[in-house]
């Protein structure tokens, strides 16, 4: 799907767990100026997974190599819904009425403008960016999830 506007390119850092860890690399990046846009952290056995989206993945990409962090990238969604009860379920009912499955969300809130931004991958990207544009679901671009 390479070219499409509304692809928002994550960069998915493996962590050990332990204490610090994650204290560790946001430091790491922050002292290297990069700012988080949206950070999602699960983990799972012996290891954690932090998901983020940020201004620069291609120079974040690069302070994590030279620093020897696993990582990989891959594409996600933003959408904007009104930050409000139900904002969320409603653009989620859309996703599911089209029997598509959201492997994972997580957010970024706009307060200020009463919006939240959702950050999503879904099990088919290409026809979830159909079915919300033709909703008139808000879809971010990386220009919009980057600070002026």
């Amino acid at each position: 799907m390479s070219g499409e506007p509304f692809l928002i390119r994550q960069v998915v850092v493996f962590l050990d767990k332990g204490p610090g860890n994650l204290a560790k690399l946001t430091r790491h990046l922050s002292a290297k100026g990069i700012n988080l846009r949206a950070l999602s952290v699960s983990e799972k056995g012996d290891f954690g997974t932090a998901r983020i989206v940020v201004p620069d993945p291609d120079k974040c990409i690069e302070v994590l190599q030279e620093a020897g962090y696993h990582h990989r990238e891959n594409d996600v969604l933003a959408i904007e819904v009104a930050d409000r009860p139900g904002g969320m379920a409603d653009a989620l009912d859309i996703i599911a009425g089209e029997n598509l499955n959201v492997e994972y969300i997580y957010c970024m809130i706009d307060a200020r403008r009463g919006l939240a931004g959702l950050i999503l991958r879904t099990s088919d990207l290409a026809k979830t960016i159909a079915i919300l544009t033709a909703k008139g679901i808000k879809l971010l671009t990386p220009d919009d999830i980057t600070p002026l």
